[in-house]
């Protein structure tokens, strides 16, 4: 939430032509009653793209699915993995692992709604629920009959009791086990992993009796592994990260040109040159300079350690 944005995605999707991206995370509520074109619009470049939804009531998430059909979204997700405070407080997210019934409904209702896939989002386990068994069962029952034949699974327990949202990124063991037990005991689902993974060395392990793999804060942080997956699954992609640079600065051009603010953009861009020669002064020139009102493409060609035809 807060992170993968529109800029964010059309940015990701130049590294990676075709891997399937997700939006950040959106409540039923804000999609039914806010700004839909804000919160749901996106470049038609940034497809295959996914609406991941939070909710835990059926008729909302199924309205909300709907709308998100209608913007063109070609996957509607529904996130039970979130251990943030306000998706406690707001009844959904991981918490719903504890109301598998309710999230199997919820699920159907959004699969009746859609001719799109409805997918889940899930962890292997929440609180004092963390056993293979259950998490087995859980699956099982949110998938019986609910329309849904992928499931994306963090490969990490979220402990509510005591930890904070980053610490659930970070702290609860991964437990890679139990994603590949899944997969033997519904080999008919579609099994995809997520969690832990930073590199292609780390996916290439995983890719064994999965269906994929999903990256977070890796592709986040050092953006240009998602090159290196697309290169290591046999697809094209960028030559280098300056090419990639000039071609969000036409992006930058045309955000600054409607009024958007130079930050907006940039600042999904830092992690791009993260451990070359110059990713320490190009990640300090846009952190420094990014907010200031007069930033523009002279500041962003100017960090690029590339050197940038014109």
């Amino acid at each position: 939430m807060d992170w993968t944005d529109r800029h964010c995605r059309f940015f990701h999707r130049l590294l990676a032509p075709s891997a399937r991206l997700y939006t950040e995370m959106v409540t039923t509520g804000a999609v039914i009653h806010g700004d839909r074109d804000h919160l749901l619009g996106f470049d038609l470049s940034e497809k295959p793209i996914a609406l991941q939804l939070g909710g835990s009531d059926p008729e909302a998430l199924a309205l909300a699915a709907a709308i998100g059909e209608g913007f063109g979204y070609d996957e509607i997700n529904l996130n039970v993995g979130c251990p943030s405070d306000r998706v406690q407080q707001g009844r959904f997210g991981v918490c719903l692992m504890r109301e598998p019934a309710l999230v199997r409904e919820c699920l159907m209702a959004m699969s009746e709604a859609v001719s799109v896939p409805v997918t889940i989002k899930t962890r292997i386990g929440v609180d004092e629920y963390d056993s293979e068994a259950f998490f087995l069962d859980f699956v099982d029952q949110v998938t019986e009959g609910s329309g849904v034949d992928t499931v994306i699974i963090h490969a990490r327990k979220a402990w509510l009791k005591g930890l904070s949202p980053k610490e659930n990124r970070e702290v609860p063991d991964l437990n890679y086990e139990r994603v590949y037990a899944l997969a033997k005991h519904r080999p008919e689902l579609k099994v995809v992993i997520n969690g832990g993974l930073v590199s292609v060395a780390d996916c290439r392990l995983h890719t064994a009796g999965l269906s994929g793999v999903m990256l977070g804060r890796a592709a986040y942080q050092t953006p240009w592994v998602l090159a290196e997956m697309t290169i290591e699954l046999g697809g094209a992609a960028p030559a280098t990260r300056g090419e990639v640079v000039r071609q969000m600065l036409d992006y930058l051009d045309s955000h600054l040109s409607r009024g958007g603010k130079f930050s907006q953009v940039a600042r999904h861009m830092l992690g791009l040159y993260r451990g070359c020669p110059g990713g320490r002064r190009w990640r300090q020139v846009l952190s420094q300079g990014m907010h200031k009102p007069d930033a523009s493409l002279a500041l962003m060609i100017d960090a690029c350690p590339d050197r940038l035809k014109s």
